[in-house]
């Protein structure tokens, strides 16, 4: 059998909710039972069943606007549904992953379940059965409606061997994932005592416990205590957890499931069967008894089970060994979690090999002797065990009431490199971003909160790691969080801060679109010597990119431009250097922003800047880009000096009489209404800079050495027109700065690059045709300096567009590209994150798990009722509100209240049939409201409701399913359908 690894790990026990509340328990030695909630059934009136048990805190709460459920259908859903849906998105989530991730994959799912009380207790009544009551007691959908809901495609089925139902579904999975079923499975179980009745059966053949309490291999065991469990494990198979860099608790080295056959009952143990069944599991896994170092016993506490087990388990380890084999049993800590009892048993396991230490048996203090362990070969834990250093075994049994019997093998994961780099990580302060999102503001600010505490708690270090592993797990929902940080401390500050700012709450944080990026090139006079150089040390994605324009140039520039730049050159700012330099760091950052997931859907650059423009946006290839723009250097440094350029805050037309006096001034450049670059001799402009100023217009020369731009450098466009260029029409839209418009069919070839140095810059007009030809939502400047940026807030040609840059002068680092991907992020954009991160610092870190409401509760103990023929008033719940395109939370103003239901009759039909089919308050269902993502409505419901809507809206007649589908998108777009139809046919 090939390995499986065990990835994520989520569950919830009596007294232990969440998986580190388990191995708490475990490892003090508490227990989870107590007596029957009153939401259960009242004690007193059942007499003969034991009035204790192991009971699940809060198992009745369940977040169904998160899993997008109608209240009306998650009042019908068995109550088992309701703990896995949640406990799946955290198991999830701890194995490293976002859930939304595996939408669309052939993920498997598979879940253990025992009997259908539920059902029992809510199908008995044929008057108050329904469709949502007939699919919420189906045992089959306790795995189909986690395939449902996640969108997995792979196999999705339930098992039910009464008590070993959820570790024959993890065998289930395991044998799924070898054939190649599927890559990832979820597996494990629930179970929830929602009535007295098996326990009145357990009391009728003599199992039941007087205390309600399991005491396993004890002198005092006396029979079964119930108890409600959740759990399961997220299982891949070892090599691809191990390729994708996942955290690994154990790993399954082999499993079997076998039959008791004709014994002496059905319900009776089988002692021959058992011992199979772990030598079975042993061969599959190519292990030998001896190396077992303990097991995870069924262990329920009955005297004729406890001795059957020791019999079985002492012939298969009762062989010569070191030291005798530790048995325990987590039903001592628990009770008998029935159905979950597997799963149980294998998460307490493989806690276990993760910590390297077995808890304590509950209960060892007393050991029956009649069971004769030390003669068998084992050993009940008196104290935790710690495991030795290597490889440790562990096998897990779970026998079920009618014979069939499950055993698997677990190991100690796998030392990987990967392990040993997270030890010698790279520098502690390295910068990265952390992501938290969530499904409403206050889920948001939930989980803000969670996250805040659990950084605090953390000793103050590097948080680079922490980012990198909420960026796989902590994103994907709508409403988002993203912060730079360096350390924890400046972390946990910055969650705190979130949590508690009034516009997380008001849903300012949710994106309705993904934005849309333009990139800015800059040209040259923004280099200076060192320029992105802490940049390069920090950006693992930057380092490669430079070097990268480095291998470009350094045939054409005879030495290396990156040494140039991160040497602090002073080189860097003669003409022959400075375009290759500043070509290098254009490029450098335009390919770590698409490597980061950052796609241009437009680009501009300014002079020099549009070679790395060009590049970007497929008209130029690397290597021809840099043969360009070297010989472009060569020739302008080769021109005679004396030429220069002035930036003036005012028109042209402003400038015509001045220029008019000065003939061997030009304009250079047209950078807004009232930003003019002028160009030209050096005492020309002196004389018009001396004007200007008089009148008290802001000049600024430029620090350039030659008069780009004007007819000065007709001998350096007459060798540019000489040489071809290898160019292709642009792949992404090009505004030409040549042409001050978006280029058209026109190549960029050599007349074009000739041309673009003597002729003016066009940016007004070029930065204006990208604004009206892709409306973005974002300029980012590419380029060491803030240039481009500055001349597009001055020239107002971008309103309400946020400026980005991820190198903004010479202080620029890290952070500084890790804050233009966070704001982005906020905005709807799903990054590559990998790229900002050293390989060191790509460590699975653990995280707390998404923090669920628990607002909203839905009782065990009364089945709904069919939804009224007639309007009926319902009980409000507390459900949130649907967001609206232009972001507002519209919860607390129902649309009755504001009259706009009252005066359009239609739509208050629409709504009321909505309330009724899916069981919503009035306030809940606003004209926005989608009905399959914001109100979870699914195919049945709509047939209820055009039944509905058609009966309060007899002139609307029959309507076919066809005709309705087009107009299913919201409440507001089905009312406005209606009206049409009614309409028409009133006509």
């Amino acid at each position: 059998m090939g390995d499986i690894a065990i990835v994520g790990i989520d569950c919830a026990f009596p007294g232990a909710a969440g998986v580190q509340a388990y191995w708490d328990l475990l490892m003090r030695g508490g227990a989870g039972t107590g007596p029957v909630p009153a939401q259960r059934w009242e004690a007193r009136e059942f007499p003969a069943v034991c009035g204790n048990g192991g009971f699940i805190d809060d198992a009745d709460v369940f977040d169904s606007d998160f899993f997008s459920v109608t209240p009306r259908e998650a009042a019908a859903m068995d109550p088992h549904h309701r703990l896995l849906l949640p406990c799946a998105w955290r198991a999830l989530e701890d194995s490293g992953r976002a859930p939304g991730e595996l939408a669309g994959t052939e993920t498997g799912v598979f879940v253990g379940v025992m009997g259908g009380e539920w059902g029992r207790l809510t199908m008995s009544d044929l008057a108050r059965v329904t469709p949502l009551l007939g699919a919420g007691s189906s045992a089959g959908m306790a795995a189909n409606r986690i395939s449902y809901h996640f969108n997995f495609t792979g196999p999705s089925l339930a098992v039910d061997t009464a008590c070993s139902s959820s570790l024959v579904a993890v065998h289930l999975a395991a044998s799924s994932l070898l054939t190649g079923e599927c890559d990832t499975a979820l597996a494990g179980g629930a179970n929830v005592v929602l009535s007295p009745s098996l326990g009145l059966v357990y009391e009728q053949l003599g199992l039941a416990a007087p205390d309600g309490r399991c005491k396993p291999f004890s002198a005092d065991a006396d029979g079964i205590g119930r108890s409600d469990g959740v759990g399961l494990v997220v299982l891949r198979r070892l090599e691809d957890a191990l390729a994708d860099g996942q955290r690994i608790y154990a790993v399954l080295r082999g499993s079997a499931v076998n039959q008791d056959g004709r014994s002496n009952g059905v319900i009776a143990p089988n002692r021959w069967s058992q011992q199979r069944v772990l030598g079975s599991a042993y061969r599959r896994a190519g292990v030998t008894p001896d190396r077992v170092a303990f097991v995870e016993a069924h262990g329920t506490g009955t005297v004729l089970g406890d001795a059957i087990e020791c019999a079985a388990l002492g012939a298969v380890h009762g062989v010569p060994r070191d030291t005798p084999c530790a048995i325990g049993s987590v039903k001592g800590n628990l009770g008998h979690t029935e159905g979950a009892a597997g799963i149980a048993g294998l998460i307490k396991t493989a806690l276990a090999l993760h910590h390297r230490i077995v808890p304590a048996s509950l209960f060892a203090d007393r050991e029956n002797p009649q069971l004769r362990l030390g003669e068998r070969g084992l050993r009940l834990l008196k104290s935790p065990m710690r495991l030795p250093r290597g490889e440790s075994l562990a096998g897990v049994s779970s026998f079920g009431m009618g014979g069939t019997n499950a055993h698997a093998l677990l190991a100690t994961a796998p030392r990987t490199p990967l392990a040993a780099r997270a030890r010698t990580a790279p520098a502690r302060d390295a910068v990265g971003v952390f992501t938290v999102t969530g499904d409403t503001p206050d889920a948001l600010r939930r989980n803000l909160a969670a996250q805040a505490e659990a950084v605090a708690r953390r000793p103050r270090g590097g948080a680079a790691a922490l980012c990198w592993s909420s960026n796989r797990v902590k994103t994907g929902l709508p409403h988002r969080f993203a912060v730079t940080v360096r350390d924890t401390a400046e972390l946990a500050d910055a969650l705190r801060e979130a949590a508690e700012r009034p516009e997380t709450a008001a849903g300012a944080a949710r994106p309705w679109g993904r934005p849309v990026v333009a990139f800015l090139f800059t040209g040259q006079g923004t280099e200076h010597p060192g320029m992105t150089a802490r940049l390069h040390r920090e950006s693992p994605a930057y380092r490669r990119h430079l070097d990268e324009a480095d291998a470009a140039l350094a045939p054409y520039l005879g030495t290396s431009v990156r040494e140039l730049i991160l040497g602090g050159d002073e080189r860097v700012h003669r003409s022959e250097f400075a375009q290759p330099a500043l070509f290098a760091v254009g490029y450098a950052l335009a390919r770590t922003l698409t490597t980061l997931g950052v796609t241009p859907a437009a680009v501009l650059g300014h002079s020099l800047g549009e070679y790395a423009a060009a590049v970007t946006a497929g008209a130029l290839g690397l290597d021809e880009a840099a043969r360009l723009v070297v010989r472009r250097g060569e020739l302008m440094s080769d021109l005679p000096r004396g030429g220069g350029m002035i930036a003036v805050a005012a028109g042209p037309d402003d400038l015509a009489e001045m220029r008019a006096r000065e003939p061997g001034t030009v304009v250079a450049a047209l950078n807004g209404p009232a930003d003019t670059v002028l160009s030209g001799p050096l005492d020309a402009l002196a004389r018009i800079t001396k004007d200007l100023t008089a009148r008290g217009v802001r000049v600024r020369r430029l620090p350039v050495a030659h008069a780009f731009h004007s007819p000065l450098l007709a001998p350096a466009a007459a060798e540019l027109r000489t040489a071809a260029v290898r160019c292709a029409p642009p792949a992404v839209p090009l505004a030409s700065t040549r042409y001050g418009r978006m280029l058209r069919h026109e190549p960029m070839d050599a007349d074009y690059w000739a041309d673009q140095i003597e002729e003016p810059v066009l940016m007004d007009t070029a930065l204006g045709a990208l604004v009206s030809d892709i409306a973005p939502t974002h300029l980012i400047e590419i380029g060491p300096r803030s240039q481009l940026l500055q001349i597009a807030a001055r020239g107002g040609r971008a309103p309400g567009v946020e400026f980005l840059h991820p190198a903004p002068g010479e202080d620029a680092s890290g952070r500084d590209l890790a804050d233009t991907l966070a704001a982005l992020h906020r905005c709807g954009l799903d990054p590559l994150w990998e790229e900002l991160y050293a390989p060191g610092h790509r460590v699975a870190e653990p995280l707390p798990p998404y923090v669920f409401s628990t607002a909203h509760r839905y009782g065990h103990r009364q089945p709904p009722q069919a939804a009224p023929q007639q309007p009926a008033p319902l009980a409000p719940a507390p459900l949130r509100a649907v967001p609206s395109p232009d972001g507002e939370d519209r919860a607390g103003s129902a649309p009755g209240a504001s009259g706009r239901v009252a005066d359009d009759p239609v739509l208050l039909a629409v709504v009321e049939a909505v309330t009724e089919v899916g069981g919503y308050p009035r306030e809940r269902v606003v004209r926005e409201a989608r009905f399959h993502e914001d109100l979870g409505f699914d195919s049945v419901m709509i047939m209820q409701l055009k039944n509905r809507v058609e009966a309060r809206l007899p002139r609307v007649g029959e309507v076919s399913v066809q005709q309705l589908l087009p107009a299913l998108c919201s409440v507001g777009t089905l009312a406005e359908f209606l009206g049409e139809v009614i309409m028409v046919r009133s006509a």
